[in-house]
């Protein structure tokens, strides 16, 4: 998933979240359900230009502090609270137990609401919900049933990723290392020393 992919799911997501809510204080009419972003804002102790650039998917830097207070903000669930953690690449300092795959419903919804090709990973990246646009371009992945799923295994295997991919050995290796900082932040995932030790096994760049 590229940065700017997952900049506008996080953007996706917290507007999402944002309708949901009712006004502590209804009055008058409005023209979209939800808060505003000034009332979100106002919630969270946050600036509305910083919520407004989150959502818009611009590339602005959010704190784990930062993150906390709009998720209470925004009343998500354990499972919804992981997936903002996730979609912004930070740790929750008040995490629990490890919600490995808690991918709420209104999280397995966002990609088809983009129009562009857009998928969602889990903790082994394995996409675990895409839209019409992305089956369209990643032939070999998320266009047929009962395909393997798994974006890594699609990179690095199979031979439509080389076709389709610029510059393919330059992202599969950026790809490689990132998910490397996954496994490290999960080290004992059996599921993700799997995936490794296959790889490493199918694919000698990968192993490189």
């Amino acid at each position: 998933m590229t940065d700017a992919h997952q900049r506008q799911m996080l953007g996706a997501f917290i507007r999402a979240h944002r309708a949901r809510l009712t006004p502590a204080r209804p009055g008058g009419r409005r023209r979209t359900p939800g808060l505003r972003r000034e009332e979100l804002a106002d919630a969270a102790g946050l600036g509305v230009t910083w919520i407004t650039w989150l959502e818009q998917g611009r590339d602005v830097q959010a704190s784990p502090a930062a993150l906390a207070r709009l998720a209470d903000a925004l009343q998500l669930s354990a499972a919804e609270r992981a997936s903002l953690f996730d979609l912004a690449g930070r740790k929750d300092p008040h995490a629990g137990a490890d919600h490995l795959d808690a991918l709420s419903p209104a999280l397995l919804a966002l990609p088809g609401l983009m129009a562009a090709p857009a998928y969602l990973l889990d903790h082994t990246w394995t996409a675990r919900a895409w839209n019409s646009a992305a089956s369209a371009l990643f032939t070999g992945w998320l266009d047929s049933d009962g395909a393997d799923r798994n974006l890594l295994r699609y990179v690095f295997l199979h031979p439509a990723a080389r076709a389709l991919i610029v510059d393919w050995e330059t992202r599969a290796r950026r790809l490689a290392a990132e998910f490397r900082a996954d496994v490290h932040r999960r080290p004992s995932d059996p599921d993700l020393q799997a995936l490794v030790e296959a790889l490493c096994e199918e694919s000698a760049l990968f192993a490189d």
